[in-house]
């Protein structure tokens, strides 16, 4: 069996005005970065498509696969002669880097060129990074030459597009040296990783540059001696941050291994951010085809729920099906196997762990009103009896349930599972919200715990309390909430495995995204800047002399 790598490098890549042809894109329509990538610029968007939602179970350390379902399901509609475009997110540096590895898929089922779109892409993240950055340089040089604006608490953090804990608690100072009028400053400092930043969020929710301007305009870079917002206009720096990210708002458009368009655009996590791709890509993947994949991180209690509770009401869209992956072997770990004996038939494990796939079947279905289907991600060693167990389980919830083979088999293994996600997607369906959006912080946080996660409720440190308080005083309501917390479980504890009860999640902070327009949450141990594991998948990506790269999944 060929790598993933070794798959990608081997593929004949078609001309990318070829793949934009597909969409009824001309030229003129593209910004061509070399034979392979594009970014389309289109002045206006009307989403038609029907919409399909690719989310997964709680990850385990086996991994699930959701974006090589998500490309095996575009492919597959494709070979059933529909009119497809995917809409995925970008990889980010971190975990390409780290310990997750790459998002471009896996097999036969990938989006190309590969390497391109695990590492620089079309510079998308840099462009974040440096807008960031630019609005902190700018912040510090209004403190150190005077501060006109009396800033006297800075929110808004510096960031960078890798995993390093090293730089998590910092401490910044400013030397004025003989500059007339300026004074030497410290202060704590930390960084986030760019895909858990404020511009990543705006990037991903602006509809157009006006309104990416605006939401740049709207961030909240810290408070005055008053407790006063004080925004990033009043430093005049929303026009340089919007010009650096003049071209990143433009999605960009790439290809599956077989040819079918993929937009691939905006790449926040979901665990400590929204986890969607931009709408702007999602508009434009709408309506340029009939059928629309696409995909939320992580688990369905993080991804799926910031999906329609955050972007589908920003947006204006809502999924007409919802994808749940899981395989045997996670739901297996999750009941409790170990790794070591995955490839051995577990029944008792496998009953221990289905518990977490019903809860997400039954969040989709009975709290957001969604049908579903669920995508088994076949391997080997999954038993006859061992299918027959997630068939019957998921038969009993009303959910049907397809053991797709897109890893080996590509769209030819997408077949059945695009079938029957065709089909639901023809039943009528009106999405719920988890939540009001009217209520408060506290009762919203309580109500995705109890209605997404089936625990019953939250408890508010004292710090999240008051900072809850002071933004009900400056005014700040009807917002959505992003609960960032950990991914490997309904609860804040990764520990707690397969349809915890009786837990409460622990809210230690509040996070007050002006230019995004939601509040986070912050739950638990979860890190903002993520840290490399023991043994980071950097240490085995290689380039020989002949420029071939190695170890990249």
């Amino acid at each position: 069996m060929l790598s993933d790598i070794e798959i990608a490098e081997n593929c004949k890549l078609r001309d990318i005005r070829e793949i934009a042809a597909k969409l009824g894109l001309s030229e003129e329509n593209l910004e061509l970065y070399g034979k392979y990538k594009a970014k389309i610029s289109l002045k206006e968007v009307k989403p038609k498509a029907k919409l399909i939602l690719v989310t997964a179970i709680n990850p385990t350390a086996s991994g699930e696969g959701k974006t090589t379902v998500s490309i095996g399901l575009a492919d597959g509609m494709a070979k059933l002669g529909k009119k497809v475009c995917l809409a995925l997110r970008e990889p980010s540096l971190g975990p390409v880097f780290g310990i997750k590895g790459g998002a471009a898929g896996g097999g036969y089922a990938q989006v190309v060129p590969m390497a391109d779109i695990n590492l620089h892409f079309t510079g998308d993240l840099h462009a974040i990074t440096s807008a960031n950055n630019l609005l902190c340089a700018m912040i510090d040089n209004h403190i150190l030459r005077g501060n006109a604006l009396d800033i006297s608490e800075v929110y808004f953090k510096r960031c960078m597009d890798m995993n390093d804990r090293a730089l998590r608690n910092i401490n910044l100072r400013s030397e004025a040296g003989a500059m007339k009028g300026c004074k030497s400053y410290e202060r704590e400092e930390a960084f986030e990783i760019t895909a858990a930043s404020e511009i990543m969020a705006i990037l991903c929710l602006a509809t157009d540059l006006h309104n990416l301007k605006e939401r740049i305009g709207n961030i909240v870079v810290g408070v005055n001696g008053k407790g006063e917002f004080i925004r990033a206009r009043q430093l005049n720096a929303h026009g340089a941050m919007t010009t650096l990210l003049k071209d990143a708002i433009k999605p960009n458009l790439v290809q599956t291994l077989e040819g079918t368009p993929a937009i691939v655009h905006g790449g926040p996590f979901a665990n400590i951010a929204h986890g969607c791709n931009s709408v702007r890509a999602t508009y434009t993947a709408m309506a340029l085809s009939d059928y629309t994949v696409t995909e939320a991180g992580f688990g369905a209690d993080l991804g799926a729920e910031k999906f329609l509770d955050t972007k589908c009401r920003v947006a204006g869209i809502e999924p007409q099906c919802v994808v749940i992956v899981a395989t045997v072997k996670a739901l297996k770990l999750h009941g409790g196997a170990s790794k070591a004996e995955l490839s051995q038939e577990n029944i008792a494990a496998l009953k221990a762990g289905m518990p977490n796939l019903l809860k997400h079947i039954n969040t989709v279905k009975n709290v957001y009103k969604k049908p579903v289907v669920v995508a088994m991600n076949r391997f080997a060693t999954d038993t006859a009896a061992e299918i027959d167990e997630v068939l019957s389980a998921c038969a009993k919830v009303g959910a049907r349930a397809v053991f797709t083979d897109v890893f080996l088999k590509g769209g030819d293994g997408g077949k059945e599972l695009a079938a029957a996600v065709i089909e639901e997607c023809g039943k009528p369906s009106e999405l719920r919200f988890g939540y009001d959006l009217n209520d408060g912080v506290v009762k919203k946080v309580n109500d995705i715990v109890k209605n997404v996660y089936g625990g019953d409720g939250a408890e508010f440190s004292e710090t999240a309390l008051n900072k809850i308080t002071a933004l009900e005083k400056q005014g700040v309501k009807g917002l959505p909430v992003i609960i960032a917390k950990t991914q490997y479980s309904l609860s804040d504890d990764p520990k707690k495995l397969a349809a915890p009860s009786g837990f409460k999640i622990k809210v230690r902070d509040i996070i007050y995204k002006g230019g995004a327009g939601f509040i986070v949450a912050v739950a638990g141990e979860i890190m903002l800047m993520p840290g490399l594991p023991k043994v980071p998948c950097a240490e085995h990506i290689d380039i020989d002399e002949n420029g071939e790269i190695s170890g990249l999944s």
